[in-house]
C-alpha cells in the first residue's frame, strides 16, 4: 500500500502517522478500515472496536445480574412471579428512552465520552442494587442498571465509524455479539461469585455483596476508555476535529433529529429489531429460573444452562453481520433484507419449537442452541442495514433501533412472561415461548416494505436514474450543501455503490477509481 495519506481523505483528515503504519490492512477514502483483524489492538480502528465491545459487555453482566440470581433474591424479597416479570421489564425499559438520547450525544460529542459517561453515571445504580429491600426498589434499581444498555448506540456507531461500508455489518456484529455475551456470561459468573462469597458470608448478605464485582469493573471501563479510546479514524477525538475544521458540523440539532426519526426505514428496523435483540434481552431475563423451575436444577447448573444462549453470541451475531455482507457482493441490498427475513423467521419457529419440548432437558438445550443462532444471527443482520438508512443521522437512527430491541423485550415480558390478568397468570413460560416465537415470524413481515431508490426492496428493483448521491443528499438543504456540510455523505455515497450487487459490480469498481473528491452534486431542498 502507498505510504502517503490517501489523497482522497480531505487535507485536515491526515493523520500524524503514516496510514500503512497505523493501520497496515488497507483503509478507503474516509480513513476507514477494510478489515478486522480481530488479534490486533492497533490505534485508532482496533482499539475503538476492542473498548466498545468490553463496554457494552460490561452492560450486559450488570443489567442481567439480577437475573443471574433471582431464584436467590426473589426468596429473600418475597417477590411474587409478576412482580419479577416486571422488574425484567423496568430492567430492558430503562434503555428505550437512553438509546435514542445516546445517538443524539455521540452525533455530538463522539463515542468515546459517550461510553464512559454512562458507565460512570450507572455505576452507583449497580452498586444500590445491594441495598434493595422490597419489589419497589428492587424494580427502579434494575431500571436505572438498565439504561447502561445504551451502550449498543456507542458500540455501533464508534464501530460503524471505523470500518468500511463493505465489511460493516461483519465488525457492527462481532462487537455487538461479543458485547452481547455478557448476557450469557453473567448468568453463569455471578452464581459463582455469589457462591464464593456465601462462604465468608450469609446467604442473604452474599447476593448483595455480589453486585460490588459489576460495579467496580464500570469505573475500571469508563477509565479505560477515556484513556485508550479514540473517537475518529483521522485519530483525533470530536472535539478537536470540530476546533480545527476537520470535522464539519452536521448544521443544527433539529434537523439531525428530524432526519433520522422521519425516515421510515428506521422505524421498520426498529420494529423487527424488537424481534430478535427484544427477543434475545426476554431469554436472558427468564432462561435461568425456566431450567430452575422446570427442570429442578440448582442454581449454578441453571445458571450455566442458561448462559448457553447468551454466550453462543461469541459467533452468531457475527456470524449473521458476516452473512450479510457476503450476501451484498451479489445481490446488494436486496440480498441483505433476504438474508434478515429468512433468519429471523427461522428463529421464530425454533422458538416456538423450543416451548413445546418442555417435558426433555436435552431437547430443550439442543433447540435452545439453534435458537440463539437464528436469534442472534438476525440481531447483527440488522445492523448490516442500519448504517445505510441515513448518514447525516445515523447516530440517531442506531439509536432508534437499538431502542426498538428494548421495546419489543418490554412488550414482550409484559405480555406473555409479566401479566397480572388472570390469563397471563395461566401461561407458563413454555406458552411465553411459544407465543413470543409466533409473534416473531407474523412481525417480521414487515422487512417488505423496506426499499431504496437506487437499490429497491425485497421484491422490486431500484428506480432508474436513482442514485446514492441523490439518495443521501436529500438529507441536507441548499444552504448546507452551500456551505460543503455534505461532503462526508458525498463520500459515504461512493463508498455505498457496493450495495448494488453482482449486476453493477463494474459501476462498483469504476466508482472505486474515481476521482479523489466526490463529484459536484446540485444542491436541492431537503
Amino acid at each position: 500500500m502507498d505510504k502517503s495519506i490517501d489523497k482522497s481523505l480531505s487535507p485536515n483528515m491526515a493523520v500524524d502517522v503514516s496510514p500503512a503504519k497505523v493501520f497496515p490492512y488497507g483503509i478507503d477514502s474516509e480513513g476507514k478500515a477494510k478489515s478486522v483483524p480481530i488479534w490486533r489492538f492497533t490505534q485508532p480502528h482496533m482499539a475503538a472496536f476492542h473498548l466498545s465491545w468490553i463496554s457494552f459487555f460490561m452492560s450486559f453482566v450488570a443489567t442481567f445480574a439480577p437475573a443471574a440470581l433471582v431464584p436467590v433474591i426473589r426468596d429473600d424479597l418475597f417477590l411474587t412471579k409478576p412482580q419479577l416479570g416486571n422488574a425484567g421489564v423496568a430492567a430492558v425499559c430503562g434503555a428505550i428512552g437512553a438509546r435514542i438520547f445516546m445517538g443524539t450525544f455521540v452525533d455530538t460529542v463522539g463515542p468515546r465520552y459517550g461510553s464512559a459517561a454512562t458507565m460512570l453515571v450507572t455505576a452507583p445504580a449497580v452498586f444500590c442494587m445491594s441495598l434493595v429491600t422490597d419489589f419497589s426498589t428492587f424494580a427502579v434499581t434494575r431500571f436505572f442498571i438498565g439504561c447502561s444498555l445504551c451502550m449498543f448506540v456507542c458500540c455501533q456507531f464508534w464501530c460503524g465509524s471505523m470500518f468500511n461500508v463493505r465489511i460493516v455489518g461483519t465488525a457492527n456484529a462481532i462487537a455487538a455479539g461479543w458485547g452481547n455475551m455478557g448476557g450469557g456470561a453473567c448468568l453463569f459468573i455471578m452464581p459463582l461469585i455469589y457462591d464464593g462469597i456465601r462462604k465468608h458470608a450469609p446467604g442473604f448478605q452474599a447476593w448483595r455483596w455480589a453486585f460490588f464485582v459489576p460495579g467496580a469493573i464500570y469505573i475500571l471501563s469508563a477509565f479505560g476508555t477515556l484513556m485508550f479510546g479514540i473517537d475518529h479514524p483521522s485519530g483525533k477525538d470530536y472535539r478537536d476535529l470540530k476546533k480545527d475544521g476537520t470535522l464539519k458540523s452536521k448544521g443544527a440539532l433539529w434537523p439531525v433529529i428530524k432526519c433520522g426519526l422521519g425516515n421510515y426505514r428506521a422505524w421498520v428496523l426498529a420494529l423487527t429489531y424488537g424481534y430478535s435483540f427484544g427477543v434475545e434481552l426476554t431469554v436472558d431475563n427468564v432462561i435461568t429460573e425456566y431450567f430452575y423451575d422446570q427442570f429442578g436444577l440448582n442454581l449454578k447448573v441453571a445458571g450455566a444452562l442458561g448462559a448457553i444462549f447468551g454466550l453462543m453470541n461469541l459467533f452468531t451475531r457475527a456470524s449473521g453481520g458476516m452473512l450479510s455482507d457476503l450476501v451484498a457482493k451479489y445481490w446488494g441490498m436486496r440480498g441483505r433484507l433476504w438474508a434478515l427475513w429468512i433468519i429471523q423467521t427461522l428463529g421464530g419457529v425454533f422458538c416456538v419449537i423450543l416451548g413445546k419440548v418442555n417435558h426433555s432437558l436435552t431437547a430443550t438445550i439442543a433447540i435452545l442452541i439453534i435458537f440463539s443462532i437464528f436469534c442472534q444471527q438476525a440481531c447483527g443482520a440488522h445492523f448490516g442495514i442500519t448504517p445505510f438508512v441515513s448518514r447525516r443521522a445515523y447516530g440517531v437512527v442506531s439509536g432508534l433501533v437499538g431502542a426498538g430491541g428494548n421495546v419489543g423485550a418490554a412488550i414482550t415480558q409484559a405480555i406473555w412472561f409479566a401479566g397480572t390478568a388472570s390469563w397471563q397468570q395461566k401461561l407458563e413460560k413454555k406458552d411465553g415461548f411459544v407465543y413470543m416465537g409466533i409473534q416473531t415470524i407474523v412481525l417480521t413481515l414487515v422487512l417488505f416494505l423496506i426499499h431504496f431508490p437506487m437499490w429497491g426492496s425485497m421484491l422490486t428493483g431500484p428506480r432508474e436514474g436513482a442514485q446514492e448521491e441523490d439518495y443521501y443528499l436529500r438529507e441536507w438543504s441548499a444552504e448546507e450543501v452551500a456551505e460543503g456540510l455534505h461532503q462526508g455523505s458525498m463520500r459515504f455515497a461512493m463508498e455505498s455503490k457496493s450495495q448494488r450487487g453482482y449486476r453493477d459490480r463494474s459501476v462498483v469498481a469504476a466508482s472505486s477509481a474515481s476521482p479523489q473528491e466526490p463529484p459536484a452534486v446540485k444542491a436541492t431542498a431537503s
